[in-house]
């Protein structure tokens, strides 16, 4: 099933920089085609320039082991476990960097591993209502006995702890809830789906 409209089906009027930094806030003042027919009027809407993003969930096919980050989010100050979250390898884009090339050094900054095979599983918007944020998830085949304790760069003030786990474990704090931000939640579920395919050739 395709879409009915296309990116032709939009007219924006104009476009203000609210705010411009690490996160940048644009407000667009736009209209757009109806279901019904005819052209919305013209209405505002702010979106959040996020910038795109690399997700990766590296996995020895030997151990059965995901290699889990854990590191703090200041977004998640709320969060009644606390702000440090489970969570894969991930990163922006620098300059002209491919989405695979961004995988590769992020999952050697972050986790201490190098990988020979990446998988694409899946792009998506994290929250197209407010920000034109995009990831793209990879699984990588790791050897996850040569990752890293800790990871992370000073400049960018990581500190990231980095521990191995099953993958049935991973699966079960998936259950519970340990995994609670969307890209963990959506590589794990993809890898549910799809993990006796991967790496078999």
């Amino acid at each position: 099933m395709k879409p009915k409209f296309s990116k032709q089906d939009v007219k924006i009027e104009k476009v203000t920089p609210l705010y411009e930094g690490f996160l940048s806030i644009y407000k667009y003042q736009l209209k757009h085609r109806l279901f019904g027919g005819g052209w919305s009027p013209i209405i505002d809407r702010e979106i959040m320039d996020r910038g795109d993003a690399v997700v990766v969930l590296p996995y020895d096919p030997r151990t059965d082991e995901l290699v889990v980050l854990e590191q703090f989010r200041v977004g998640a100050m709320n969060n009644q476990q606390g702000p440090w979250l489970f969570e894969f390898v991930a990163g922006m884009f620098d300059a002209d960097e491919s989405a695979e090339e961004v995988a590769t050094r992020e999952l050697y900054e972050e986790a201490g591993l190098r990988t020979q095979r990446l998988q694409k599983a899946l792009s998506y918007y994290s929250s197209p209502g407010g920000t034109n944020e995009r990831l793209t998830i990879y699984i990588a085949e790791v050897d996850a006995s040569q990752a890293s304790d800790f990871g992370g760069l000073a400049e960018e003030h990581e500190d990231i702890r980095v521990t191995k786990l099953p993958f049935e474990q991973a699966i079960t704090m998936l259950e519970q809830g340990q995994f609670n931000n969307a890209a963990s939640v959506i590589g794990l579920q993809w890898m549910q789906l799809h993990k006796q395919h991967l790496f078999t050739e």
